[in-house]
Parts: structure tokens; C-alpha cells; sequence
């Protein structure tokens, strides 16, 4: 039976073949593979049958089929005999050759079978073959590529048929008319030499070792001069290709007398190619193959072909590369590698031709010659060496190139001649210098490349020179000598400022290296060497360029590194010192980036590092030749200004440590004569000079100033500038600018004892006679050095006893140049330096008029508080300029404050602060309510009573700013309560208090600031409320009217908040005050009924809410009667009153009791029909109940009202959640409902009048306001509320509620139950539903079993399992298996009463879908574990058997809960399985392993679940194992692999079990689920595959096979492939 039944395995899939779908075709040959690779020798019978049945099969089909079989021959090619393999041979070769017309992937998978086949048969392939390549007659095209593919893969097997093959085939090549013949005649000929080639290469490996090379080349030179003289002229450029590409290996095999003589003719038909061909890769490697067989030889034409060879080849290497182009780069590599040959044979005429070409101006010229110049240079080392220096000769014009390709090409270069000795001959030095120049490129140059241009971005160029210095500098030992010290010479030049990071790095390592051959020896020798720098020229630079570390790639720490190993040569006694500040240096760059470095701090630290070496050195004449080299230097940074500024300090620095005055006074001089004026960076640099100078020399500083405005330099300076008649006004300022930041920099540093008797007389007297200009840079320079003199004057210790005669006179100028500045923008320093200037003069004699003070202060405010703040985001230098403006003004109005500390000066203060206070532009409000709290601050910590005196103006200070407490801006806020905070403690201060009393009350006020942050109205106005409170209790009786009337007056604020915030306050003073507001009730009530019709401000509705509240408190039953008759909706007034009658506790619970009593009276809904053919009534809402219902929300909502509602907590739930359920679903009367709609489109309502949401808003009110927030919140979590408002969704609401009641308010839960309970016979079935479902719920938690309540309860609900309604039924089924969650240890006791209710509710109803069966089987899943083992046998059957059906159902929710039920079946049965219930097990296992494919996720689950249970009971360990192991819950599944592994151990353990598993899994390859329809047959293939022969019997074949063959014709292509699959398995059956 076995080969018939392959046969017809073979057959199905065979005819499967042609499935439209690739993938299914892919697995059906797959699956014929597998046959094969069980019974080879059938399947290819199969296979050969049926393409010979099959003639017309269409060839994509034939060629898959072709490749299976290629693919079974290849792996058991050792298997088969010689008739099958005569068969396929002939198979193969009819199919390669039916047609003559070419079609490629199905002649090529025949040829392919034949190939495979002639790896074993070559001699039965050849014997086909030569069959079919008679003489005379021209073979088909796949023949002879047949023939070629052999000689590749059996080269000993088929190079003893080259010689019959060869003399066949040469008369056939006059005979191949058509190109593509002639193509593949040339790709056997290039097959055939390579074969021969690598035969003879290894002859001691080769069958016949007696093969010579002159055996083929008679053959080979015959076929030579057909291909070279009559194919190589064709038109057809893929012949020729193919020409040239046999050409190559078989000149190896021409005679050698023969190749010579052909030379002359062959080299220039193969370099003709590259004229003719685009991709010249293959015509390159073949030319190469021709010059080593032509160099192997001897031959002498190759010298005389030379010249063109090397032109060809120039040309070659001068085509551009394209880095995405392979070909092009592995015809370079072939013409390199041709170079390579012609180097070591004629490396004379090579140079005479390459060295010329370097002279050229094409770019592509110099760069293909610089790269094949390179190449030899590495691969012909040898041949060159005695070539170094004209090489380097030529290189001359290439570094002078500026093509970025060009460089990059050099540097290669150079990299190469430094790796083979050619930099240290003559010349050399130039080379290093162009490896410098290119490391010194910009880093930007890549950013300046056109769009459009091919070039290489400069920064290429200078990554590959650096990598270049620093590995020659490293790593190659010989160049040592070379770079040391010829490097150091590239340190000081300007242009290679770029280079100086990798030059420091490389003489680093360099110096590093002599230190460690010659410790002591000095490193640099200048003993006749005059283009080194010097020990000044060295230091300066690498000082100066230390200060801005972070440029070109961390040039500061490779500075300073070199500076720190040059220590001995710069001078001798800095070494030590050096070791450890430089060390502190490169620890502080390292600790910071880019971003985060301070400039600043970094030329401090820098500057001490200079002032500390200047002192080790301590040799005046070493300092002065120092000074001398910085002052040398200035010009070579009038490009960095940033680096100029910092030698100017390090000058000036160095300049003070000098002793020699006459070099001090002439190099000042020279710096005031060379400076660069125009340069804002240089004057500032230079003024900084002369400041850090005057330190130690102030006398010659000022000295050389004044000589300099004396001097005829200055003069002749201001005569040049007046030529240019339209500029001399601006330069001539300029100069005189930077005179007076001198003047201001020398008084800022010079020693404070000596600048109070120069300032005035010396210094100031120079800066006078500027102050009329209007340049606004001299402006700047002035008022920025007159702040630097007002500075320093002040930290004089003299200064209480200076007088300054000019003062008035130079405090109105600053005014001037304040008033000068725009008043809405800020745009200079100017303001800011000007206000500290007036700072320093205010606190100096004499004493300013008080009109003057006004005026500096009217002036200083007007000129910054309206500046408009710059855009969020966009703040940056604008923005600092802003904050130290201000903090300059806040400075500048103390200083004022200072000279009149009574109540009169704080008082002018505010006046002139008032406006701003109360501007409606918030970034105004802010800034004045700032300078005030800074001002009111300052003015208590410098408060000195003398003796008790009032505090008069109090009450209007305190009445402007806490009002403020609410301002929409909550800096505002802040900074208004800490006014009020210092002025409370002003007025203890005037009470006779010490200044450092705290008192407790005022202190709260600190509290309340930081909460003001919050933007919540509620919160800030509670925040007020309390302010008001702190303040009523410290504001002296006789304020309190003045207070008040400034209160009223900010009522009318623009700024609504600080409005309402007035009301706050005014209420809690009145309330805290006096009890007369009780006395006026009445007053108020008509005040609100006028004011709630004109207004809706805050405090109006206040104020009626407390009315009402009044009222109510005498006549409860009227007002609630009164307010109940308001039309509903309520409008937000009605509300606000109803909130009102909850802020007394026993007010509170008689309105709540009868409105409680009004809603629960009446009925809820009343039924009608809105059309009369209606199916369903609709149910409409009654208007008392409702309205109840509303008045209760409102009424709870209130804060006040927690003490009633917790009162009569138990009914409020119980009557509120059975109002919820009589509203699911009930509508508005139709006037409301259109009442609803017109208030919602113009928002007049202030929420719903649904009647099921205000009933659920009411229940939420209830919970919060009875101490149950825990349960409103638990409940908002998982959505209940919103399910409580839908029929679909009521009672997982009710369940939800329930659970959180149990959890969070167990205690409430007696009372609640209790009034529940009488619900159950409720003649509404919502009722009796929504207290089901609550009680139902209950049994979830073990509370109900600690508060002795579950007897009652379990007896309560088992009494409605009779109910009529299905849902009562269902919920009642689930309220007893929720014991087994609740009171587990209680279900043993109930076990046989709830098993029976269970298996009761599996037969309620006769419907497949039976949602009281649903609940049954999910409450047995969960009390299974629970019950005696006596109880669960006797349903155990039962149950199995009445659950089985659902596993199929078409409801996931059934197939999910009773696939988990059986799950639980099996897990209570652990150890105790009887035999009829195994059967059970047995039975579901193919269901449960094709479910974990259901499309559904809880149905996998559940199978899961199931199957980790079932594995215990089926008593094969390694099958639990297998279980435990995949379906872990939350682990992926590989189904694949899962169901490999369990069908392996259940074929290995249960064999018997076949057949029944196998009828079970047919019945699944009708399932309508894709997955499942998929997975089916792939249980079967797996069973299968592991099942031993023997078992065959278990199953029926014909029935598999035809079920399978129908699911090869299944709609999914899965479905298909997985069927193929396991067709492909059935071959074990065979």
C-alpha cells in the first residue's frame, strides 16, 4: 500500500500546485519536499509522472514543481538508483529543451535538476547531454549552460569530458548565428577554462593527475580566434561582454607563443571595450587576468603596449565613484589591481607616465592619478623606494590645489609616503605643512556647500587630515624625529588657528615620548633654529586660546595639556605649580560642556592661573618680555574679538606684576596709540587692560591717560576724523567713549583708599565734559563708568564723610538719559546703569530736595513699568536686561525710602505706586505691587518707634492691597498679601512690639500666600475670606470705617476678582464685627429680590443665600413648599437658595426629611403611549417626585449639610437608588422636555433634568455628603456611574455600588439592607431587579457574614428563585455563587442547597442562549473548590455533559464561561478522576486545543485555564508539563510549537487515543471560524507526525485525505497551506 498511497498524497498536492496564492504554493512545495524527504525515490516518480501527464500545465507551475524535485535530489542524491535517475535525467532534459524559445525560470530549473543530479551521475548527465550536443547541429542554449553550470559544481568530474566537449563545440561556433546563443557559448567557454584552471591548480587532489595545461590549447586557441576576431565586433554589447569575460581565463590556457603573438591585437580589442561599454567592471578584471598570464610568461609586446595600457587605464581611474554605485567601485578596484601588475613590472615607465598627470588642472585627473599613485606606493613598495624623491618632487602643484577632492586625495597620499619613509627625505616638510593647513579647514565649510555641487564637504577633509597627524604622530615610530620640534612652528601663525587642537594633541604625545627617552634634557633646541617660536610666543598663544575651550573640537584642554609639558621650556620654575593649578583647569572643562561653561568664570580662573605663574616666576625681566610678546600678538586676533578682549586682561595683568615702570607707562601708551576704536570688543578689552593694570600702578594709569588726551596722537586722531566730515562725530565719540570706560574700569579696580581722592579731581573732571553728547554708545560709556566711579566711591570706608559738590548736577543728568529712553521698549543697559548710579548718589551728601526724590521716582517708574513684557518663550537677553532694570529701580527706591523712614515718606511711596496698583494691564499690577511689598518689607526691617504713635494711614494702605489677594495674576496675589503681612506688623511696631515679635495671627497670613498660587476661584476666595478674618482681628476700631469705604470703592474694580474679593471681605468684617446684620434680614431680602433680577455679582447672591437661610429657619415647611413650586428646571438662583437651607445641621434634616417624603409619596412615572400603534408605553416622569428629586441634589450638594445627610443616611440611599431604578429609561413631560431644549440651547440651566441622572447626581450627593467619598470615588473609577444611568448597563451599576458600599461603608450596610429589603416584593420590577442586584452584590465581601447579616440574606434571595422575572432569577444565581468570593469558608455548610440552585438555573429554559444558564455555569465555575467532594460527584456527570454543547456555541460569552466551568470540573477532580469523567477529559481536548485559535481572546484564555487543568487528570507528567509551560496566562503562545509538543507526548503516552482524536478534528474542518478551520488540520498533521506507523489502523486515510483535499479548495489561504502541510505528514502512513 505504501507507494500507491505516496502516489496519491503526490497527486493531491500536485494538483494543488496551480492555488493562486504563493503562499499556499509555497507550502505545497514544501509539503512535496517533505514527502521526498521520506520516500525520495516515489515522490519524484510522482513528480516525473505527472509533468508527463501534464503537458500543458502551464510553465510557472511546471518550474515549481522542477525546483521541488532539485531540491529532493540535492538531499538524497546518495539515495537513488539509476532508473530513477535515468528518469529524471530525461525528465529534465525533455522539460529544459521542449522549447526552443527562451523561458528562463522553468528551463533553468530543469537545467538546475540536472546539475543537482550530475554532482552523483555526471556520466549518465554527460551521456544525456552529449545525446542532445551532436556534431553539426547547433544544441539548444541550455545544453551548453548545462554543461557550463557542471563544470562549476563537479570540476574533477567533468574536466576529463572538456577535451570530446571542446572539439563538439568549436565547429559549432561558426554555426551560432543569434547573440544569445553566442552568449551562452562564451559563458561555457570562461566556465570550462576556470574549471581547467582550478583543476590543475590542484592536482594532487584530482582523479587523473596526468592533465596537462597543453592538453586544451589547441581547443582553447581555436575558440580564441573566433571570439577575439569575429564575436568581439558585434554590435550587441552583451556578447561582448561575454567575449571579454572568457577572453580573461582562458589566456591562461592559450600557448604562450600564441598569447604573444596575439597581444599586440588583444590588449587593444580589450581596451576598445571601455569606449563602448558603460559598465566596465568585467572588461577591467579580464584585462587584468590577460596582464598576469602575459606577465607570467615574460612576454615582451606588453612592453610596447604599454603606453596605451596605461592611458586606458588612467582614464578608467579618473571616472568619478559613486558610493551607491558597486559596479563602478569594483571596476576601480580591478583597475587598481591592474596597476598593481604593470608597477612591478615596469615601474619606470609607470612613474614617467603617472608623475606628468599630477600637473593637470582637472580635478578628475589629479585625484584618479593621486589614487593610483597611493595604491603603488602601498602594493609596490619595493619597486619605488628608489623613486621617493621624485614622487615628492611631483606632489608639488597637487598641494596648491583648492578642490576638496583633491586635498582629500593628497592627504591619502601623504599618508602612505608617511607610512613608507618618503617624509623624511628633502621636501618632506612641505607635506606636513599641507596636512596642517587642512587641519586648520573651518568646521562651518560644510554648511557653505552650494546645493547642487557633487564636491565633498571641506569638513571630510579636514577629519581625515586630523585622524592623519594623529596617527602618524602615534603610531608610526619613524616620523618622531621629523614632526619634533617642526610642529611647534604651526603654533603661533594665525592661519593655522584651526589646526591647533590636533596639533596640541600630536606634540603632546611627541613630547611625552622625549621626556620619557631624555627626562632632563630641554625639549625644545633653538640653537640656530629661528623659525621655532619662543617660550613668551608659546605661552601667550596657548593662553589666549585656552579661553574659549570649546572651539575647534576642545582646543582649551589641548592648550593647556601642551603648556603643561612645556613647563621646563617656558621657564624652569613652573613645573610643580603648574602640575597641579593646570590639572584643577582641565578638571573644571571636563565638569562642564559648551552650554553650561561661564565665560566669565573661566577667564577668572585662567587670569589667576596667570597671576599665579607671574608670582612663582617672580623675574621682572621675564614678565617684561612677556608683556612685550602679548602686546605683539594683539593684531593676529582682530578676528576673535572674544580672544583679543582676554589678552587685553592678560595684559593688563601682566603689566601689573611688572616693577618696571617705564616699560608699564610705554606699553599703556602703545596700546591707547595702536587701539582699534571701532571695535566695541577691543574698547571694552582695553579699558578692562587699564582697570586690572591700575590695581598696582593707579598713579601711571592716570598719568598716561592724561597724556594721552593731551597728547598730539589724541589731537591728531580727532583732526583725521574731521577729513570724513560724515563720520569724524562718531569716531571722534568713540574714542572718547573708551577714555571713559578707562577712566570708570580704573576706578572700579584701583585700591578704594586712593580712587576718593582722585575722583572728583582726576577722574569725574575728564567724564564732564561728555555728558552733552547724544551717541548712545557714548551715552552708555558714560553712564556705565559713572556708575563704576558712584560704586566705588560708596564702598569707600571714607564714604559718610565724603561730600560730592557735583552731585545734584550729576543725578539729573542720569534723569535725562532716563527720560530719553523709550518708554515701551528696553533696549540698553542705559536705564538700569543709570538708576544704580542715582542709587550710589542718593545715600552720598548732600541730601536731594524732596521735589527731586518725586521727580527720580516719577521718572524711574514711568520709564519701566509700562515696557511690555517680551513674548513667552522668547525671553533670552531682553528678558535679563528686564529683571536687572528692575532690581537697579528696586534698589534705587530704597535708597530714596532710606532718607525718610516715617509713615509720610512709605505713603509717597504708595501714591506713586497707586496707579500702577490698579492699572488694568496685569504685568503692571505685578511689578507694582512687587516694588511695594519690596519697599513695605524694607520699611518694617528699618523701623525705629520712638515713642507710641498712630499708625493714621493703616486702614487705606491695608483697604489698597487686599483686595489684591485675588488678582487674575497670581504673583499679584502673593506679593499683595505680603503687603498686608508687613503692614499688620508695621502697626504692631507702632503698638510698642520689638521688631522681632511674632504674632501668631498675622503670621497665618504667610500660610494663606503660598496657597494663593492656585488659580481655583473657590480657593482664593476662601483665602480672602480668611485674610479678612487676620485682619478683623488686628485692625485697630477707629481704621475700621476707613477700611470699609475703601473696600467699596473696589467694588467697582475693573478686575472682577479683586471686585469680588472686596465682598468677601466686606462680609467676613461685618460678620466678625457686629451682630446688627441679623437685625436687617428683612431689608435684605428686598434688597435681594431687586439685585437678583439687575446683577449677578457674587456677593448679591451671598447675601440672599443667607437670607433665605434666615427665613427658613422660622418657617421650614413654607419656604421648602415655596421653593418646590419654582418652575423646573430650577434656574441657578433657585439652586443657589435651595444650597442655602443646609448651613445649620437641624435645618438641614427637617428639609431633608420632607423632601425625602414629597419624592418617595407620589408615583414615579406614569405610562402613555405616544403614538397609538406603539408596542411599548412610554413611561413620563412625575413633576413632584421630580422635583423633590432635584431639591434633595442641590440641597446635599451644600457642604453644611454632611451632619443631616449622615443622619438619615440609610433612607436617603435606599429611597434615592430605587428612585434611580423607576427613571431608567423615563422621559420628561413634553413641556419640560421642550422647556429642556430651549434652556439648553441658550445654557440657562445650570445642569439636566433627565429624571434617572438627577436621581443618580442626588444618590452621589448622599454618599459625599454622608461620609462615603471613598465609595464615590471607587465607583467613578470603574464607571458605575455612568452604567447606573443605562438599561444595559443598570446593574453592573447596582453591582458596582454595592461592592463599594461593602468595602467602604460597611458599617452603613444594616440599616441600608433593612430598608432594601421591603423593595423585594415591590409591585415595580425595577425594584425588585436593583435590590437583587445590590444584594446579590453584597455576597461578594465577607462583610455581610461579620455583621451576622448573611443567613437573612442567603434566605432572602433564595426565596425569589420563583420570581417571574428572568433577570430577578439570574441575579439571584449570581448573588449565591458570589458566597464562594465572600464567605468561602460558609459554602460547605450551604453546599448541597447552592449546587442544586445551580444546576436548577443550567435548565432554566429551553434556549440555546439562556442567560439564567450563562449565570449558572459562571457561578458553579467559582463554587466548585469549595463544596464537599460528596456534593460535587453527584452533579459532577451532570454538569460535564450539560456544558459540553457551549463549547461550540456561537456566543463567545457561552464558549468562554463553559470552556472555564470544565476548566474547574477538572480542577476539583485532581487526584479523584473517575473513569466515566476522563472520558469526559478526553473528549474536550481537541475543542479546547483548536479554541486557543478562537478569534476571541477570553475564549483562548479560558482554553488555557482548561487545558492546565485537564493535565493532571490525564496522568502523563510531561503532557501537564508541556501545558504549564505554554499557556501560562499572560505569556505568548507559539501555537505551532505548543501543539508539536503536546501531540508528541500524547502519540508517545496515549497512541489509542488516535483515531478518536483525529474523527474529532475532522468535525473542525467545517468550523466557520478561519483560525479554527486552520488549526485543525494542523492538530492532525502534528498527531501524525509524532504517532508511530503501527497506528495507521486507528485512522481512516480515505476520509483524512479527501477532508484535506476538500480544504485545499477552502476560501482562507491559511487554511489551504496548513492542509498541504499536512498532506505532506501522511507520507509516514505510506
Amino acid at each position: 500500500m505504501s507507494e500507491p498511497y505516496v502516489k496519491k498524497l503526490s497527486t493531491i498536492l500536485l494538483d494543488s500546485v496551480t492555488d493562486k496564492d504563493p503562499l499556499v504554493q509555497e507550502q505545497v512545495c514544501s509539503a512535496l519536499c517533505a514527502l521526498g524527504e521520506s520516500q525520495p525515490e516515489e515522490t519524484l516518480s510522482a513528480c516525473e509522472e505527472h509533468l508527463r501527464q501534464h503537458e500543458k500545465l502551464a510553465h510557472p507551475y511546471r518550474t515549481m514543481i522542477l525546483r521541488a524535485m532539485e531540491t529532493i535530489v540535492s538531499n538524497h542524491i546518495s539515495e537513488l538508483d539509476k532508473d530513477m535517475t535515468r528518469a529524471i535525467i530525461l525528465l529534465a532534459s525533455s522539460e529544459m529543451t521542449k522549447v526552443k524559445d527562451l523561458v528562463s525560470d522553468w528551463q533553468q530549473a530543469a537545467s538546475s535538476v540536472l546539475v543537482a543530479v550530475g554532482k552523483r551521475f555526471v556520466g549518465m548527465v554527460m551521456e544525456e547531454m552529449l545525446g542532445k550536443f551532436q556534431p553539426g547541429v547547433l544544441p539548444h542554449c541550455f545544453v551548453v549552460q548545462t554543461l557550463a553550470n557542471l563544470s562549476v559544481f563537479n570540476v574533477f568530474g567533468m574536466v576529463p569530458f572538456l577535451t570530446s566537449v571542446l572539439s563538439t563545440m568549436l565547429p559549432m561556433l561558426g554555426m551560432a548565428k543569434h547573440d544569445s546563443m553566442r552568449v551562452v557559448f562564451c559563458c561555457a567557454l570562461q566556465r570550462f577554462s576556470e574549471s581547467t584552471l582550478e583543476y590543475l591548480a590542484n592536482l594532487d587532489q584530482a582523479p587523473d593527475p596526468t592533465v596537462r595545461k597543453d592538453t586544451f590549447a589547441s581547443d582553447i586557441s581555436s575558440a580564441y580566434d573566433t571570439l577575439f576576431h569575429h564575436w568581439l565586433q558585434s554590435r550587441e554589447a552583451k556578447l561582448r561582454l561575454a567575449v571579454v569575460e572568457a577572453l580573461g581565463p582562458m589566456s591562461h590556457l592559450l600557448p604562450s607563443e600564441k598569447l604573444e603573438e596575439q597581444l599586440p591585437k588583444l590588449l587593444p580589442g580589450v581596451l576598445a571595450l571601455y569606449k563602448k561599454h558603460a559598465e566596465t567592471s568585467h572588461v577591467s578584471k579580464s584585462l587584468g587576468q590577460i596582464l598576469e598570464a602575459a606577465v607570467s610568461v615574460g612576454s615582451r609586446m606588453l612592453e610596447v603596449q604599454l603606453d596605451s595600457l596605461l592611458a586606458a587605464l588612467h582614464a578608467q581611474i579618473c571616472v568619478p565613484v559613486e558610493t551607491s554605485s558597486p559596479l563602478v567601485t569594483s571596476n576601480q578596484k580591478e583597475v587598481l589591481r591592474c596597476f598593481t601588475v604593470l608597477a612591478c613590472c615596469s615601474p619606470e615607465r609607470l612613474l614617467a607616465f603617472l608623475l606628468p598627470k599630477l600637473d593637470t588642472s582637472n580635478e578628475r585627473t589629479r585625484v584618479g592619478t593621486l589614487q593610483v599613485l597611493r595604491h603603488i606606493i602601498n602594493s609596490a613598495a619595493a619597486q619605488m623606494e628608489v623613486k621617493k624623491p621624485f614622487i615628492l618632487s611631483s606632489m608639488r602643484l597637487p598641494l596648491l590645489d583648492p578642490n576638496s577632492k583633491v586635498k582629500r586625495a593628497v592627504v591619502q597620499v601623504i599618508s602612505a609616503m608617511a607610512h613608507h619613509g618618503y617624509l623624511e627625505q628633502p621636501g618632506g616638510e612641505a607635506m606636513l605643512e599641507y596636512i596642517v593647513q587642512q587641519c586648520a579647514l573651518p568646521l562651518e565649510a560644510q554648511h557653505q556647500k552650494p546645493s547642487g555641487e557633487e564636491e565633498p564637504p571641506a569638513d571630510s577633509v579636514r577629519d581625515i587630515s586630523v585622524s592623519t597627524l594623529y596617527l602618524v604622530s602615534t603610531t608610526v615610530d619613524r616620523m618622531s624625529d621629523v614632526l619634533w620640534p617642526h610642529l611647534l612652528q604651526f603654533l603661533t601663525p594665525v592661519r593655522f588657528t584651526g589646526a591647533l587642537t590636533p596639533l596640541c594633541r600630536s606634540l603632546v604625545h611627541l613630547a611625552q615620548k622625549r621626556q620619557e627617552a631624555a627626562a632632563e634634557a630641554p625639549l625644545i633646541q633653538y640653537d640656530g633654529n629661528v623659525t621655532l617660536p619662543s617660550p613668551y610666543a608659546i605661552a601667550t598663544r596657548l593662553l589666549t586660546v585656552s579661553s574659549s575651550p570649546y572651539l575647534g573640537g576642545g582646543r582649551g584642554a589641548a592648550s593647556l595639556c601642551l603648556l603643561n609639558v612645556l613647563h621646563r621650556d617656558i621657564h624652569p620654575s613652573l613645573g610643580q605649580r603648574w602640575a597641579t593649578t593646570i590639572a584643577l583647569l582641565l578638571e573644571y572643562l571636563e565638569e562642564h560642556t559648551e552650554k553650561t561653561l561661564s565665560q566669565k568664570e573661566w577667564e577668572e580662573k585662567l587670569l589667576v592661573f596667570l597671576r599665579d605663574s607671574l608670582a612663582v616666576v617672580s623675574d621682572n625681566t621675564w614678565i617684561c618680555q612677556l608683556s612685550l610678546e602679548m602686546c605683539k600678538q594683539l593684531p593676529c586676533y582682530n578676528g576673535t574679538p572674544q580672544e583679543k578682549n582676554f589678552l587685553y586682561k592678560c595684559v593688563g595683568t601682566t603689566l601689573g606684576a611688572a616693577s618696571s615702570k617705564d616699560v608699564v607707562r610705554k606699553l599703556l601708551q602703545e596700546l591707547l596709540e595702536t587701539a582699534r576704536y571701532q571695535e566695541e570688543a577691543e574698547r571694552e578689552g582695553l579699558a578692562c587692560c587699564f582697570g586690572i593694570c591700575a590695581i598696582s600702578h593707579l598713579d601711571d594709569t592716570l598719568a598716561q591717560l592724561e597724556d594721552f588726551v593731551r597728547s598730539d596722537v589724541f589731537r591728531k586722531s580727532i583732526g583725521i576724523f574731521n577729513i570724513f566730515k560724515d563720520r569724524s562725530d562718531n569716531d571722534i565719540d568713540k574714542v572718547k567713549g573708551t577714555l571713559i570706560l578707562c577712566y570708570g574700569h580704573v576706578a572700579a579696580q584701583a585700591p578704594r583708599e586712593l580712587v576718593l581722592a582722585r575722583a572728583e579731581s582726576d577722574i569725574l573732571r575728564n567724564m564732564f565734559q561728555c555728558f552733552s553728547t547724544k551717541d548712545p554708545g557714548l551715552q552708555l560709556c558714560l553712564v556705565q563708568s559713572v556708575c563704576m566711579v558712584c560704586q566705588a566711591i560708596c564702598s569707600s570706608a571714607q564714604a559718610s564723610s565724603f561730600h560730592f559738590t557735583r552731585k545734584a548736577e550729576l543725578v539729573a543728568q542720569m534723569m535725562d538719559f532716563i527720560k530719553a529712553e523709550p518708554p515701551d521698549s528696553l533696549r540698553t543697559p542705559i536705564r538700569k546703569k543709570a538708576m544704580i548710579a542715582c542709587t550710589h548718589l542718593v545715600s552720598l551728601e548732600p541730601e536731594l530736595e524732596e521735589q527731586v526724590q518725586s521727580d527720580i521716582i516719577h521718572s524711574c517708574l514711568h520709564s519701566i513699568m509700562a515696557v511690555p513684557p517680551e513674548p513667552e518663550g522668547e525671553g533670552g537677553p531682553q528678558e535679563f536686561l528686564y529683571l536687572d532694570t528692575m532690581h537697579a529701580l528696586e534698589d534705587l527706591l530704597r535708597s530714596i525710602l532710606r532718607r525718610n523712614m516715617t509713615p509720610q515718606g512709605l505713603q509717597l511711596m504708595v501714591e506713586h505706586l497707586s496707579p500702577w496698583i490698579k492699572s488694568p494691564r496685569g504685568y503692571e499690577r505685578v511689578r507694582a505691587l512687587g516694588l511695594s511689598a519690596c519697599l513695605l518689607q524694607f520699611f518694617l526691617e528699618h523701623l525705629h518707634v520712638s515713642a507710641l504713635v498712630p499708625f493714621h494711614n493703616l486702614g487705606l494702605l491695608v483697604g489698597l492691597f487686599s483686595p489684591r489677594c485675588a488678582d487674575l495674576w497670581p504673583a499679584t496675589r502673593q506679593e499683595a498679601v505680603s503687603c498686608v503681612y508687613s503692614l499688620l506688623y508695621l502697626q504692631l511696631g507702632y503698638e510698642g512690639f520689638s521688631c522681632d515679635y511674632r504674632d501668631d495671627v498675622a503670621e497665618r497670613l504667610l500660610a494663606l500666600r503660598d496657597g494663593l498660587v492656585h488659580p481655583d476661584p473657590a480657593i482664593l476666595f476662601h483665602a480672602c475670606h480668611s485674610i479678612a478674618q487676620i485682619i478683623a482681628k488686628r485692625l485697630p476700631p477707629d481704621q475700621l470705617i476707613n477700611l470699609l469705604l475703601t473696600l467699596f470703592e473696589s467694588l467697582g474694580d475693573p478686575d472682577k476678582n479683586c471686585s469680588r474679593a472686596a465682598t468677601v471681605m466686606i462680609n467676613c468684617l461685618l460678620k466678625e464685627r457686629g451682630s446688627m446684620l441679623l437685625e436687617k434680614v428683612p431689608e435684605i431680602m428686598s434688597v435681594l429680590r431687586s439685585r437678583l433680577q439687575e446683577t449677578r455679582e457674587e456677593h448679591v447672591l451671598q447675601s440672599a443665600q443667607h437670607s433665605v437661610y434666615v427665613l427658613a429657619s422660622q418657617h421650614c415647611v413654607a419656604v421648602v413648599t415655596s421653593l418646590l413650586g419654582s418652575p423646573l428646571p430650577f434656574d441657578s438662583h433657585t439652586c443657589s437658595l435651595w444650597r442655602a437651607l443646609a448651613v445649620e445641621p437641624g435645618l438641614s434634616a427637617q428639609v431633608l426629611g420632607l423632601l425625602l417624603e414629597r419624592m418617595s409619596r407620589d408615583v414615579p412615572f406614569k405610562e402613555s403611549r405616544a403614538f397609538l400603534l406603539s408596542s411599548t408605553p412610554d413611561r413620563v416622569a412625575t413633576l413632584l417626585p421630580l422635583a423633590a428629586t432635584c431639591a434633595l441634589h442641590e440641597v446635599m450638594s451644600a457642604p453644611a449639610s454632611g451632619p443631616a445627610v449622615t443622619e438619615l443616611y440609610p433612607q436617603l440611599f435606599a429611597g434615592l437608588l430605587l428612585r434611580v431604578s423607576c427613571t431608567v429609561g423615563v422621559q420628561l413631560p413634553r413641556n419640560l422636555q421642550a422647556k429642556e431644549r430651549r434652556a439648553g440651547s441658550s445654557a440657562l440651566a445650570s445642569r439636566t433634568l433627565d429624571p434617572c441622572s438627577t436621581a443618580v447626581d442626588a444618590l452621589r450627593a448622599v454618599l459625599l455628603r454622608g461620609g462615603s467619598e471613598d465609595v464615590v470615588q471607587r465607583v467613578e473609577l470603574e464607571g458605575g456611574w455612568e452604567l447606573l444611568s443605562t438599561s444595559a448597563g443598570h446593574e453592573d451599576g447596582v453591582a458596582r455600588l454595592a461592592s463599594a458600599m461593602a468595602k467602604c461603608a460597611g458599617p452603613r450596610l444594616p440599616l441600608v439592607m433593612k430598608a432594601l429589603l421591603g423593595a423585594q416584593s415591590s409591585v415595580y420590577e425595577a425594584q425588585r431587579v436593583t435590590s437583587t442586584a445590590f444584594l446579590a452584590e453584597l455576597l461578594t465581601s465577607n462583610v455581610v457574614n461579620d455583621l451576622m447579616l448573611l443567613e437573612s440574606l442567603l434566605d432572602n434571595l433564595a426565596a425569589r428563585q420563583k420570581d417571574p422575572c428572568a433577570s430577578v432569577r439570574r441575579l439571584v444565581l449570581r448573588g449565591l455563587a458570589n458566597l464562594a468570593s465572600g464567605s468561602p469558608d460558609k459554602v460547605r455548610a450551604h453546599g448541597a442547597q447552592l449546587l442544586t440552585a445551580m444546576i436548577s438555573g443550567l435548565d432554566d429554559g429551553d434556549g440555546p442562549h439562556s442567560l439564567v444558564a450563562l449565570e449558572a455555569m459562571a457561578g458553579l465555575a467559582k463554587l466548585l473548590g469549595l463544596v464537599e467532594p460528596e456534593d460535587l460527584r453527584a452533579v459532577l456527570l451532570h454538569t460535564a455533559f450539560r456544558i459540553r454543547p457551549f463549547f461550540d456555541s456561537e456566543k463567545m460569552e457561552f464558549r468562554s464561561v463553559s470552556i472555564r466551568l470544565f476548566g474547574h470540573l477538572n480542577k476539583a477532580c485532581h487526584g479523584a478522576c473517575e473513569d466515566v469523567f476522563l472520558e469526559q477529559v478526553v473528549g474536550g481536548l481537541v475543542p479546547l486545543l483548536l479554541h486557543l485559535q478562537d478569534p476571541q481572546a477570553s475564549v483562548t484564555a479560558a482554553c488555557r485555564f482548561a487545558l492546565r487543568m485537564c493535565g493532571p487528570n490525564l496522568e502523563c507528567e510531561e503532557l501537564a508539563g508541556v501545558f504549564q509551560k505554554h499557556l501560562q496566562d499572560g505569556r505568548g503562545l507559539h501555537f505551532g510549537e505548543f501543539l508539536n509538543a503536546a501531540c508528541k507526548h500524547l502519540m508517545c503516552y496515549f497512541p489509542d487515543l488516535l483515531g478518536r482524536l483525529v474523527s474529532t478534528s475532522l468535525f473542525y474542518f467545517k468550523s466557520s471560524w478561519e483560525d479554527v478551520r486552520a488549526a485543525a488540520p494542523m492538530l492532525t498533521g502534528f498527531l501524525v507526525l509524532h504517532v508511530e506507523p503501527q497506528q495507521q489502523s486507528q485512522v481512516d486515510l480515505e476520509q483524512l485525505t479527501a477532508a484535506l483535499q476538500l480544504l485545499l479548495k477552502d476560501p482562507a489561504p491559511k487554511v489551504r497551506a496548513k492542509a498541504a502541510e499536512t498532506l505532506g505528514r501522511l507520507v509516514k502512513f505510506a
